[in-house]
């Protein structure tokens, strides 16, 4: 798990609100966006479109600090990026409230070489993203599972999933992460060689014209 909650995204203040003043603002490598909230008046804001790529690799779930104008920074959530043609032409972002449970969806990220998949196994993995609940300070950015010790037929579910104290799963426990299975097939093959081994009487051949004759002789 990691943790980006330090991490500061400048922001300015928008006035462009036209097709070309926005245009404008893109060619110059700003992202024109918005910030909102329950109780937090919202702003038109631009960022930097290079610094807002960071931000969001380190996990879309994670908050960080948006300063806003005066210097100000609030602890915000990136709640959605809008691209078009390669290029990301408009954010919005969430503010939070250190104080306050939120709910997320952070990635999963699998870690290790299933001891299965060393025997021929294939690793199985279901669920990309757990969504979770706590306050802002508690969320990690990408949950590790660790599927080192799957062995094949193994599963592993939502019920192991290690979180951080104050972070709860919304989410059945029964409900399947990852699992080693067998490649389908592999174990017809193998029965039809283990059958293929053995020893089998040959087929009789039917009788030629000459073994007939001489039957009849």
């Amino acid at each position: 798990m990691s943790s980006g909650h330090n991490v500061t995204l400048h922001a300015q203040p928008r006035t462009a609100l036209t097709g070309a003043g926005l245009r404008q603002l893109r060619q110059s490598g700003r992202v024109p966006g918005v910030v909102y909230g329950s109780q937090f008046e919202s702003q038109q804001l631009h960022v930097d479109e290079k610094e807002l790529l960071k931000v969001a690799r380190t996990g879309r779930s994670e908050f960080f600090q948006l300063e806003l104008e005066g210097g100000e920074t609030v602890p915000a959530l990136i709640k959605d990026i809008q691209q078009a043609k390669g290029q990301v032409v408009h954010v919005d972002f969430q503010h939070v409230s250190r104080n306050k449970p939120i709910r997320v969806s952070i990635p999963v990220h699998y870690q290790g070489t299933a001891a299965g998949s060393k025997e021929g196994g294939i690793l199985q993995t279901l669920v990309t993203e757990l969504d979770v609940e706590g306050l802002p300070d508690n969320l990690p950015a990408s949950i590790d599972v660790d599927v080192t010790n799957l062995n094949v037929g193994d599963k592993f579910t939502a019920a192991e999933v290690a979180l951080p104290q104050g972070v709860t799963l919304h989410l059945p426990e029964d409900t399947l992460l990852a699992s080693i299975v067998v490649p389908r097939g592999a174990d017809l093959d193998d029965e039809a060689e283990a059958e293929g081994a053995g020893d089998t009487p040959a087929a009789e051949e039917p009788a030629g014209e000459g073994d007939a004759e001489e039957a009849n002789a």
